[in-house]
């Protein structure tokens, strides 16, 4: 199963973002083959509008089952929600650390966005 994490980094030691819609960039990391890709998001970084949308896209796209991340807007929650994904809340320091949470069943699933949208 792939997971979709936020950040503004390149591997596993990078942050996790709390933005999901204007993170810089996602790391789709294979729980079963331990292998992870990066993915760009610097397209929605100053876009007007529409960027957890197109970010939720993105996600689809990567054949990712789950997003772990701090924050969610209302339109990025729908459409993931929509294709099934589920969303994790966390405050992890990195992106392994996300991972090891994932892992140990401590993040809780989200069941609605937890900012309004336009959140930057």
């Amino acid at each position: 199963m792939k997971l979709c994490l936020t950040t503004s980094g390149k591997d596993l030691d990078a942050p996790l973002d709390e933005r999901l819609g204007r993170a810089p960039s996602f790391i789709v990391y294979d729980l079963d083959a331990d292998t992870f890709e990066l993915i760009d998001n610097k397209q929605n970084l100053n876009a007007a509008q529409g960027a957890g949308i197109q970010a939720a896209q993105t996600v689809m796209n990567s054949g990712a089952k789950a997003v772990i991340t701090g924050h969610c807007g209302p339109k990025a929650f729908r459409v993931l929600s929509a294709a099934g994904i589920k969303l994790y809340g966390a405050r992890a320091g990195t992106i392994a650390e996300a991972i090891q949470q994932y892992r140990d069943g401590s993040l809780t699933v989200m069941d609605d966005a937890n900012v309004d949208g336009h959140w930057v």
